[in-house]
């Protein structure tokens, strides 16, 4: 079947087509029905369906007779440990810590907090709790103890599973003191915990609350899979919100499972036994999708990478996972690459490792930016393919569904819708705006399988943030066009697309041009306050690894790119070289926190940032420009 074919098909008859799709997974009652329509959203999926999603991404394939077959691969250059672990020997883990936490009183519907570093034990966790019926929310191990206490509070767990440590490069990272602040902070107290004490960093543990790990699952009397109704929340995902307090997106298990099943095979083309690879973390809907459930649900391998795209302990890390591995399908976020290119712009390590095995690069996240994209795509000489989606859809919006068909790549364009998504670009009143005009982007109702039904503790929240400003669409937050052919644009998030003089501008499109100055690794523009024009672009850009030329050239280069390319209507007069630029853990550019700095307005800090002591580089640069603008 062609793309084409498959988005007609679901076009056409919506409910066949899902049906058809949820075929793939194991039901312990099948649904009679596809969507049913109920929800703020409107998309409650398979909802008199039953089934496990633990089962379906482990049993199931025991049961097929694939036990010794390789579940996940598990390589940590951090530690210098590698292991790799079967689905019978997954199933084992599994069902012995899912029986320890029913021991300790945890029942269907109870939340669990996981918080952990990279390491087998994490998804071990995720998938136990999949097994008897608790909702898990993963943090992102070392998230300072606040924001730890204020998950806590909102989802109310009767657990938390933890390690003692994580490994950054060069330093450990002790969770446990973090874990015994968030609770000392927070209203909620969970009734235990287990640690994974770590040799790297061992903690004390406090008696009658705290467990060790390895003693708590030892002798417990094995779980079985417990039979769910699809619409029960699999798990709790906080993303970032604008108010500063973060939102608990829901995934609800049957619709999530189903999209899985699909997007494996027909965008990722990978199907069982297959070595895929995403190289982000557990914390973060990528992980959650595509570390654990998507390639086991396929019955894949799947890497999981204790470690950095550079430093750890090189800019070849990534090829020889790759190598060793024998990955098919590689899923990274376009920083890594701009952070290997900066490190080694022409791709000397590669030359090192056999990477005949892979066949595709996938990217996400952020913007690919097209000098990104050509810069892999000239070095791997394979597909490099974009694709866009977000934490509260949990699989692809649009992308370029490799196990259908190839489509010619435009680079800058994640592709085409995928079928469930009805992609428009509106004006401010809700009106879709002509091929190639920038809008705002919103998906028309209902949403797909597998994307939130709404968030925890927050159903006005929900309408408010995605479905109150264009009634009968879901909001995405992303600004961009469609063109003629059906491509999707995506140009910035909505309040990245600024105003200069009465032209709307996407900061993207400046970013694409100053990444395409040679000496550029990286680069992030943003708009600043000006008493004139209302609004003014400034540029920030980090230079490639042995570029020793001066910064004010390199700077009036940028400025003239962008003049040349959009014309005087950008009035991009300001640029400056950083070393860094403000980041989360998961590589996105902090550019909200940077406009704040640069027009002096009070913020909080990022909760996610990775190094805070990088906004005060900005904050000089910044004042080096002449902002932020006197009184």
């Amino acid at each position: 079947m062609s793309y084409r074919d498959a988005y007609a098909a679901w076009k056409s008859d919506p409910d066949g087509f899902w049906m058809e799709a949820a075929g793939a997974i194991d039901w312990t009652t099948k649904p009679t029905k596809a969507l049913h329509g109920g929800g703020p959203a409107g998309n409650d999926w398979f909802a008199d369906g039953a089934m496990n999603t633990c089962h379906n991404a482990v049993d199931r394939h025991v049961e097929a007779g694939r036990g010794a077959e390789t579940a996940i691969i598990y390589d940590s250059p951090v530690t210098g440990t590698k292991a790799e672990i079967t689905f019978a020997e997954l199933q084992g883990k599994v069902a012995a810590l899912g029986g320890a936490l029913a021991a300790q009183g945890v029942v269907t519907g109870d939340r669990v907090v996981i918080y952990m570093p990279m390491v087998p034990e994490a998804l071990v966790a995720m998938l136990a709790c999949a097994r008897i019926g608790a909702v898990h929310s993963v943090v992102f191990g070392g998230f300072a103890a606040h924001e730890l206490a204020v998950r806590l509070n909102d989802c109310t767990p009767k657990a938390i599973l933890a390690a003692s440590c994580g490994i950054e490069p060069g330093r450990v990272v002790h969770y446990k003191p973090l874990i015994d602040g968030a609770i000392a902070q927070s209203e909620h107290k969970p009734d235990f915990t287990v640690i994974l004490q770590r040799e790297q960093g061992p903690c004390e543990l406090v008696e009658g609350r705290d467990h060790d790990w390895n003693a708590f699952v030892e002798g417990a009397e094995p779980a079985p899979c417990a039979a769910l109704p699809a619409m029960h929340p699999l798990y709790i995902l906080y993303t970032s919100g604008t108010t500063g307090s973060p939102k608990g997106v829901i995934r609800p298990a049957g619709g999530h499972a189903v999209a899985l099943a699909w997007t494996m095979r027909n965008l990722y083309d990978v199907t069982a036994g297959d070595v895929y690879w995403a190289a982000s973390d557990v914390g973060w809907v990528v992980g959650h999708s595509f570390i654990v459930y998507g390639p086991l649900i396929a019955g894949c391998a799947t890497v999981l990478f204790e470690g950095k795209p550079v430093g750890t302990p090189d800019a070849g890390t990534f090829w020889r996972v790759i190598s060793e591995h024998k990955v098919k399908s590689f899923f990274t976020a376009p920083t890594a690459f701009r952070a290997i290119k900066r490190d080694d712009p022409k791709g000397e390590f590669k030359a090192k490792y056999d990477l005949s095995c892979l066949n595709y690069l996938f990217l996400a996240g952020e913007r690919a930016d097209p000098d990104t994209v050509n810069w892999a795509a000239d070095l791997l000489k394979i597909p490099v393919i974009d694709h866009w989606w977000q934490t509260e859809t949990g699989w692809a919006i649009a992308g370029n569904p490799a196990g259908l068909e190839l489509l010619p790549v435009k680079v800058g364009s994640p592709t085409v819708p995928m079928p469930g998504y009805d992609v428009q670009v509106l004006d401010e009143a809700g009106h879709e705006v002509a091929p190639g005009t920038l809008g705002a982007i919103a998906i028309k109702l209902p949403l797909p399988p597998g994307t939130l039904p709404g968030l925890w503790n927050g159903e006005a929240r929900f309408r408010k943030s995605y479905l109150e400003h264009f009634p009968g669409y879901y909001e995405t937050g992303d600004a961009g066009m469609i063109d003629e052919d059906g491509y999707v644009w995506i140009m910035a998030r909505t309040d990245d697309v600024i105003n200069v003089a009465g032209h709307r501008l996407s900061t993207g499109a400046m970013e694409e041009i100053l990444a395409g100055h040679p000496d550029v690794a990286e680069c992030a523009v943003i708009g600043v306050t000006d008493e004139l024009k209302g609004q003014l672009p400034m540029g920030f850009v980090c230079l490639t690894k042995g570029v020793n030329r001066a910064h004010d050239e390199i700077a009036k280069e940028c400025v003239k790119l962008v003049r040349d390319e959009i014309g005087p209507v950008a009035a991009f007069k300001l640029a400056v070289v950083v070393d860094r630029l403000p980041k989360t853990r998961s590589g996105k550019i902090l550019r909200a926190t940077m406009v704040k700095i640069a027009d002096g307005a009070e913020f909080k800090m990022p909760a996610t940032i990775d190094d805070p002591a990088i906004l005060d580089e900005i904050r000089a640069a910044v004042s080096d420009l002449g902002y932020p603008l006197k009184a």
